[in-house]
């Protein structure tokens, strides 16, 4: 640290002990280690400690330790918890109530409990409260933060936050940011996979960003990189967006697929979550033709990991909450298995109104097999497979179909320990239709039957008419 010089560095004070040898010693970074004093605290009010930009500083970045007193301040010193030796010692300047103790590279070396303490013309202050100063360094390296069972917490609910690294820490801190700032220390536990861990309960009322580090007990104030950074998302409060897909949600390896979460709510942002994970990503909201707000999530060269159940929510800038889900979508890849075979039954040709089965069978074992119409969008149809005399199957029966000429089905098989993942997709199997689509005659007849009811009751009328003309004359003659 960059300490002035100081005229007076052997006056001695009726209330200072020299402790040790060493004054005037100094480190290749300007620090100087001078005698320890032993304080009698007197009537002046402690200062105030503090490290700018912070008291967690990464390896060979500079640091600040302010030390702030009153206008009386002749002389400030710092001392660190355990060293023999005072660390720094500077004169006061104008204004007199604070000085800067500086380092332009923070190494091991000086991270530890600090405290500062200064003296006037004629007392010494009493000491300060302890800075904890932390040094991280990329020699250790960082621990995974993971969120159990999901990332995503309904209001009022508990989450549990999981710090764990297969380096062999003794202990994790796990540090938040935003409305309730905090950390947490605990010593860390063996995993059943080798891994060292440590689990911290949460509840939904802590939403900021979380970052852990893995630390040794000999060494408490020298800490790991810090892992990556998670958010845990509240959800519920307002309306949920939609979450659409270009172009199909059935893809194959190595494609490119967007996500995009669209809402008629003007969200600042939006959160794409995929079922099972221990993250989300998050997206700016913009402002498109149609919406009021949306985000796109592009998936580029869609690998298995990709396949999954997703879900997005909206959010705004000066909120922790979020909305409620969207409905879900299930992205499907293609491509890791086998390809089934399709056949129809009776037969490829179909007329109209008739029902046909749609057969996907393999030899290659299969917990459940989807039959996808090609061009519809749609989500393709779901069977669990049979498993018959080692041929797995499922028929799929198309009732009443009216199809139009050239539809064309493909069916994949998948197994129940990745649901998302498909196989090959089988040859295409198009249906031919043929004949007349039937008509609905109800309405027809009707008018039909009321027509020859009328003209029944005009036949009748004739007859009559003709019939009492004839009896006229008859009547005539009598008389």
């Amino acid at each position: 640290m960059c300490v002035s010089s100081d005229p007076h560095s052997a006056e001695k004070n009726p209330h200072l002990t020299e402790a040790s040898p060493g004054a005037g010693m100094t480190t290749a970074n300007g620090l100087s280690y001078r005698q320890r004093i032993q304080v009698q605290a007197g009537n002046l009010p402690k200062p105030t400690i503090w490290a700018e930009p912070g008291s967690v500083i990464s390896q060979g970045r500079p640091v600040a330790i302010w030390c702030q007193g009153t206008l009386e301040a002749k002389e400030y010193r710092l001392e660190r918890e355990g060293s023999p030796e005072s660390w720094d010692r500077q004169n006061s300047q104008e204004p007199r109530d604070k000085v800067k103790f500086f380092t332009p590279h923070m190494t091991e070396d000086y991270a530890g409990r600090y405290f500062c303490y200064y003296r006037s013309a004629t007392d010494w202050s009493a000491r300060s409260d302890f800075l904890e100063l932390v040094v991280t360094t990329g020699s250790y390296s960082k621990p995974t933060l993971s969120a159990w069972p999901s990332p995503v917490v309904t209001a009022g609910g508990n989450v549990t936050l999981q710090c764990g690294s297969w380096r062999g820490y003794e202990g994790f801190l796990l540090s938040e940011e935003g409305e309730h700032e905090g950390s947490w220390t605990l010593d860390t536990q063996p995993h059943s996979n080798g891994e060292t861990q440590a689990l911290f309960p949460m509840s939904s009322s802590h939403r900021g960003t979380f970052r852990c580090f893995g630390y040794y007990r000999n060494r408490p104030h020298v800490w790991s990189e810090p892992s990556d950074p998670l958010e845990l998302l509240v959800s519920g409060v307002s309306r949920k967006p939609s979450l659409l897909d270009q172009p199909v949600p059935i893809i194959n390896l190595g494609q490119n697929l967007t996500l995009q979460c669209c809402s008629d709510v003007s969200y600042d942002r939006f959160a794409l979550y995929k079922e099972g994970a221990h993250d989300l990503t998050q997206r700016l909201g913009r402002q498109p033709q149609g919406w009021l707000s949306q985000a796109k999530f592009p998936l580029v060269h869609v690998s298995s990991t990709h396949g999954g159940r997703y879900r997005c929510y909206g959010g705004h800038n000066l909120s922790s909450r979020w909305s409620a889900p969207s409905e879900p979508l299930d992205i499907l890849v293609v491509g890791l298995y086998e390809k089934p075979s399709l056949l129809a039954q009776p037969g490829p040709s179909v007329s109209t109104g008739h029902n046909v089965t749609l057969q996907c069978h393999s030899e290659t074992r299969f917990d459940t097999f989807h039959l996808a119409k090609e061009g519809s969008g749609a989500p393709p149809l779901r069977l669990p497979a049979l498993n018959t005399a080692g041929t797995f199957q499922a028929d799929f029966t198309m009732s009443s179909v009216i199809s139009a000429p050239g539809d064309t089905y493909r069916c994949y098989g998948s197994r129940s320990s990745n649901p998302y993942l498909l196989s090959q997709p089988s040859a295409p199997l198009e249906l031919v239709v043929s004949g007349s689509a039937p008509q609905d005659y109800t309405v027809e007849n009707l008018i039909r039957m009321g027509m020859a009811g009328l003209i029944l009751v005009v036949l009748g009328v004739l007859l009559f008419q003709a019939w009492h003309s004839q009896g006229r004359p008859q009547d005539t003659m009598k008389t």
